[in-house]
């Protein structure tokens, strides 16, 4: 694959209106697309598709910029059928209908139709259903683009019906690359020191089209010799990170912090705590979840890890941001060189799971209250031990229902803290396991 972009020059193009370079440089066929290797190369999904003729419905996922309507056009370019274009942010049903009307007009003409649907995962489930009938029966060959993962997005009926492919973002090879395209194009080198190009790269994130935008931008600058890094980012508008606070990043990067946390890693996991700060997330949604870590992963190993994220999560309330930030991400730093343990959620969990199995079990009468004579007369605490009464302040006795088998949830850890909670729980269990043979 030579380029993401065309570079042969449109016969036309001296006669047509001045387009953006972006447009210029797009590919006239799947030879000149950069990147994206493992789906167009020739053992990858769409090379062994068009190879054998069969190309089959498809929903491209990836991030914005690396080439997924291009790839669409080039494909209908490529088994000769009619390319259509739709976005589902601008579709609704009475357009749907015109379109797989005019698909239907073709299909009987001996004419197949390629939909391309742009944000496909900004349908809903009954427009996602109406796709179905036509791609079941060969009227359209649908190819979805979304940025949002199709698992969560996207019907199973759907799904069922079309190969999810996974575009990736472009890297600093394809990037440099594309740029010397353009270069070509324009007939000039850019007006860019060595490390500026490099920074040039970086600024685009991996994304094709922001970065031929960029390169647009500094072209028209009318500069004496070439400018260094500084320079050109003062005149550039640095590109948004890419991070939807409501979509698959958001999840992503969280999980990120989390496992960051829980693998004992500050450098790492304050590096997705700002990336998700840059992003604009809502630090309260960070001070909240910080929280949780500490209850999941350290647990009792560091008592004080929960109350760091509350103080954190109380200090950013009074100075909010960008102040308040400084506080979350101490706070991260202490989690994440805070001994772990995950014995209390672990024990949690299990006991969950035996009082769903066991819910109608009542506790035993001797440790219920008997307000009533009548109670009383029940059993209700007879045989109850008062354990401050009781050698070493320790009873022994049963609290689990009649009938049921004692269960062990918790089991701490020879980590932190837990490492004295430890020795405390086994000498409780020795004394019971002792006393109950008395």
């Amino acid at each position: 694959m030579a380029d993401l972009f065309d570079t042969t020059p449109d016969p036309k193009a001296a006669d047509a209106a001045p387009r953006p370079l972006a447009d210029r440089l797009r590919p006239r066929s799947l030879a000149q697309v950069i990147g994206q290797e493992q789906l167009l190369g020739e053992d990858g999904p769409l090379g062994v598709m068009l190879n054998s003729g069969a190309l089959s419905s498809l929903v491209f996922w990836g991030p914005p910029g690396v080439g997924k309507t291009t790839i669409a056009r080039l494909l209908a370019d490529e088994t000769d059928l009619h390319f259509v274009q739709i976005s589902a942010i601008f579709t609704g049903v009475p357009d749907l209908r015109k379109v797989f009307d005019a698909a239907k007009m073709r299909h009987r003409n001996g004419q197949g139709t390629l939909l391309f649907v742009d944000e496909i995962h900004r349908f809903n489930k009954a427009q996602q259903d109406s796709f179905l009938p036509h791609m079941e029966d060969g009227t359209i060959l649908l190819v979805g683009a979304t940025t949002e993962n199709p698992s969560f997005e996207l019907n199973a009926a759907l799904l069922s019906r079309a190969q999810v492919l996974v575009l990736t973002r472009l890297g600093e090879g394809d990037l440099d690359r594309l740029v010397n395209r353009a270069e070509d194009d324009l007939g000039r080198k850019l007006p860019l020191e060595p490390d500026a190009r490099r920074a040039l790269l970086g600024m685009a994130d991996g994304d094709g089209r922001a970065l031929l935008n960029l390169v647009e931008q500094i072209a028209s600058w009318k500069v004496e010799a070439p400018l260094a890094t500084d320079a050109m980012t003062t005149r550039l508008m640095r590109r948004a990170a890419q991070y939807d606070k409501s979509g698959d990043a958001h999840y992503n990067l969280i999980s990120a912090l989390h496992k960051s946390v829980r693998g004992s890693d500050p450098d790492a996991a304050l590096y997705w705590l700002s990336r998700m700060l840059e992003g604009g997330e809502d630090p309260r949604y960070l001070a909240r979840r910080v929280t949780r870590m500490a209850i999941e992963d350290i647990g009792l190993a560091d008592p004080q890890a929960q109350r760091q994220c509350l103080d954190a999560w109380e200090t950013y309330e009074r100075l909010g941001s960008p102040e308040g930030e400084l506080a979350l991400a101490q706070a991260v730093t202490y989690l994440a060189l805070a001994p772990k343990s995950n014995a209390g959620y672990v024990a949690y969990k299990q006991s969950r799971s035996a009082a769903k199995k066991t819910g109608s079990e009542p506790p035993p009468k001797h440790i219920l209250n008997a307000p009533t004579q009548l109670m009383k007369d029940e059993g209700y605490g007879t045989g109850y031990a008062y354990d401050h009464d009781a050698e070493d302040g320790f009873s022994g006795q049963n609290y689990f229902p009649d009938g049921m088998k004692r269960g062990v949830y918790y089991l701490p850890l020879e980590r932190g803290y837990e490492r004295e909670l430890k020795k405390r729980l086994d000498w409780f269990v020795k004394q019971r396991a002792r006393r109950s043979g008395d």
